[in-house]
């Protein structure tokens, strides 16, 4: 087997296993049920949101220290803070161990970034669009099976809600200790770059030319900038650049809808249907998982040399009007099976949207600055996404009831798709007024 694939194998069943989670689709369900002594209002406004601000303020150092420490302890501490998320939510019961819960799960979400950047500094870079295609499908993969296992658990009175958070501990215990066997970095994309020599190797006698080309090579070793400034380098390069700017703003508000839409779903779910005979989260996460899956896989086909950028925004932006419908169809209807199919519908509309916006963002990027605008990136949606919950959820905002929150995040994903269709037309005619002008100065 050759050593990128080896290592792009390895990585990828650590992705797999981390993702085998079958207690999360019934967390709420678990956490409002008789084993702890908590309401719905205490785990909406007091515990959930802590998660959202903790992941927001770890991304920014976890993202440095990441690179600084060469990818690898990180994985590691992503196996490690589930082992703690899980073995909290079997063994305490208090508000205040939630809350620190929460903390820690900012931690293994944060920490994910070491799981998505690790490839690209052990593989040469004509193999990153496989081994990327790889990592994402080794998460679609456990996802998947973790929602079939938890429906089936529950369906065949196996097991419980609580009961299904064993299967999860397991999965991150054996998850962190394959991530001691991935392969140690030696460098990386800005602490620990290869020092290289921009000189070709001349035959030249011994005396006064060899001297001269060792101060020319050591002028430039000094020349390279260090890792601050190359971080700062990269990361004006893309920040001036319009359509990168355009799609990362996408990227960024769609990616915090759909955080704060996945993260209360249960929540809302637990309203229209308070004691369900049997509770079918697992399977909508299968079904969810298998269509977000095959729409990326649409979205980069039809995307490679089939869409130009105003198509691909044109397109967003209705997708985006759509998604919002779905969310209103999550949330204003009584019949709990039509929520399942909204909440269905608007993850596959996201899986295509998402994967055209990266796309986007890629294309106009230099290959070395892809983890860190990404990184920037969800930087950004994670305060638009604080700022919903600020807004929304918080007793400092409009603390709005699970239907009303669901309302108001239908109307941001309409408005998003609203606003981006305006923006395509208007860069539409001013294109053509362009064009114009270019015409009848070539006449004259």
């Amino acid at each position: 087997m050759k050593e990128w694939l080896k290592i792009s194998c390895l990585l990828c069943v650590f992705g797999c296993i981390r993702e085998i989670r079958p207690s999360e689709p019934y967390v709420t369900e678990y956490l409002l049920g008789p084993w702890r002594n908590i309401t719905e209002q205490q785990l909406t406004h007091d515990v959930y949101p802590v998660g959202t601000y903790s992941y927001l303020v770890q991304l920014v150092f976890v993202f440095l220290i990441t690179d600084f420490l060469r990818y690898k302890p990180l994985i590691i501490t992503i196996g490690a803070a589930g082992v703690i998320i899980w073995s909290m939510l079997i063994w305490t019961t208090s508000l205040l161990s939630l809350q620190i819960l929460e903390f820690f799960f900012g931690t293994y979400m944060a920490a994910e970034v070491a799981y998505y950047t690790y490839i690209y500094a052990k593989v040469d870079k004509k193999y990153y669009a496989r081994v990327t295609s790889h990592t994402r499908a080794a998460m679609f993969a456990g996802k998947l099976v973790s929602g079939i296992t938890s429906q089936l658990m529950l369906n065949l009175e196996l097991m419980n809600y609580k009961e299904l958070n064993y299967i999860t501990l397991g999965t991150q215990i054996i998850a962190m200790l394959w991530a001691f066997g991935l392969p140690r970095v030696d460098r990386s994309l800005y602490f620990h770059r290869e020092q290289l020599s921009i000189t070709e190797p001349q035959t030249q006698l011994p005396g006064v030319g060899n001297l001269a080309e060792m101060d020319q090579q050591q002028e430039n070793t000094q020349k390279q900038p260090g890792a601050l400034s190359l971080l700062w380098l990269h990361f004006r390069n893309a920040y001036t650049n319009p359509r990168v700017v355009q799609w990362s703003l996408w990227y960024a508000i769609g990616l915090a809808g759909y955080l704060q839409v996945t993260y209360y779903v249960q929540v809302l779910w637990k309203v229209i249907e308070p004691e369900p005979v049997i509770a079918w989260n697992g399977a909508v996460d299968a079904v969810l998982t298998a269509l977000a899956a095959l729409s990326a896989l649409a979205a980069g086909y039809l995307h490679t040399g089939r869409l130009r950028p105003r198509a691909s925004l044109l397109i967003l932006g209705i997708l985006s009007a759509v998604e919002g419908g779905c969310v209103l169809i999550c949330c204003w209807t009584q019949d709990i099976y039509w929520s399942y199919a909204g909440f269905v519908l608007f993850g596959a509309l996201y899986g295509f949207t998402i994967t055209v916006a990266s796309a986007e963002v890629a294309r106009n990027l230099e290959e070395e600055s892809f983890g860190l605008v990404f990184g920037v990136n969800t930087f950004v949606a994670l305060i638009f996404q604080s700022l919903l919950t600020i807004i929304f959820v918080t007793d400092t905002g409009f603390e709005l009831d699970p239907v009303g929150q669901y309302t108001a995040y239908a109307f941001y994903f309409i408005g998003v798709g609203v606003l981006y269709l305006i923006s395509v037309l208007i860069e539409y005619l001013m294109c053509r007024n362009n064009d114009v002008e270019k015409l009848e100065n070539s006449l004259d």
